[in-house]
């Protein structure tokens, strides 16, 4: 006569190693810092430490595909058309890291350029811009606000010194972050 097998009744040394490692990590669900700036609703607070590149961006089975202001792509996409963009380096002040900020928005562009071209304001390298996001799809509104001058800290110098980028890689659809030859240069002690 064979005996039964026992029936298989999970051990709690299983449930607590299951618990303790997990299947996937909090850490990759919750996903990473990212490299580029994404505007978020409401307030998003950075400090533009580059000069912008200015190109089209078209996107191509959901790629992004970027050439300069000379070369205009053809209008191939009527639904999704070819727009102006400004990419350059910033700090994102929420973390204190670089990231890489492109910019489409007309309103955004538009407010940036009055600033730079304001002689109590000037280029923005001395002082930070607050992005204020409202709204939703087609009723999405920005606004662009200046903070006072202030120096960066040694410690936001430092950290924009140990990532550098190369923001014309992005018109070879080339990784902005790896090394290169020539590196884009950052204004780091704008007065």
């Amino acid at each position: 006569m064979s005996k039964s097998p026992k029936s298989a009744k999970p051990q709690k040394a299983q449930k607590s190693q299951v618990e303790d490692d997990p299947f996937i990590s909090d850490e990759i669900a919750a996903g990473g810092p990212s490299s580029y700036m994404k505007i978020q609703k409401g307030e998003n607070k950075l400090r533009i430490i580059s000069k912008p590149i200015e190109g089209w961006i078209e996107w191509v089975d959901k790629k992004p595909y970027r050439t300069t202001l000379d070369d205009a792509p053809e209008k191939k996409d009527e639904d999704n058309p070819p727009k102006k963009f400004l990419a350059m380096a910033v700090i994102d002040r929420d973390d204190e890291t670089v990231k890489i900020w492109e910019v489409t928005q007309k309103s955004v562009i538009k407010a940036i350029k009055a600033l730079a071209s304001n002689p109590d304001w000037g280029v923005p390298f001395s002082y930070d811009l607050t992005i204020t996001k409202t709204g939703e799809d087609l009723k999405t509104k920005y606004v662009v606000t200046p903070s006072p001058k202030k120096p960066l800290t040694k410690e936001a110098i430092a950290a924009a010194n140990e990532k550098p980028c190369n923001l014309l890689a992005m018109f070879e659809g080339e990784d902005p972050w790896e090394e290169a030859d020539e590196m884009t240069p950052y204004v780091l002690n704008a007065k």
